[in-house]
């Protein structure tokens, strides 16, 4: 179940006439003593916008993190805001920008949720809120489902 802006929604994608629309929203899962893992999912603006915060009462640290190649090494660091260009899909993917939640109070077993608050700024400065209850899983929701014939 999602819930967003105070609105609960049992449905995987946020489909609502909002300045920003989250979908295919997932966290990837741990084992015990594990203390980071990665947050995933596709984010479009109405408008020019960015990503200025992120949390969750899971871990003590939440941050919007880019993972690129410079020359032959694999870089990650974290970004204090993620541009989304108005009506353009951002995804957060595994090998790329993706939301880092480290410092974990506990392990996060598949098939658990996870609350997550995402902040946005419009570009007038207008701070909103998403808050989010995402699934818990070993690989994309998406993909195993493929993996097992089942599309949703």
């Amino acid at each position: 179940m999602l819930t967003v802006s105070g609105f609960s929604h049992a449905a995987g994608d946020v489909e609502l006439t909002r300045p920003v629309q989250v979908k295919d929203a997932w966290v990837r899962a741990t084992v015990p003593g594990q203390k980071g893992t990665g947050a995933f999912m596709k984010i479009t603006a109405k408008e020019d916008s960015r990503l200025v915060g992120v949390s969750s009462p899971v871990a003590g640290v939440a941050e919007v993190h880019e993972m690129k190649m410079e020359g032959d090494v694999m870089t990650m660091r974290a970004l204090p805001a993620l541009d989304l260009p108005a009506g353009k899909t951002v995804e957060l993917r595994p090998g790329g920008y993706h939301v880092m939640l480290m410092d974990l109070k506990q392990a996060l077993p598949a098939g658990s949720t996870v609350p997550l608050t995402l902040v946005f700024s419009d570009g007038k400065g207008v701070q909103s809120r998403v808050v989010l209850k995402l699934p818990v899983s070993a690989v994309a929701p998406a993909a195993s489902a493929a993996a097992s014939g089942h599309m949703h």
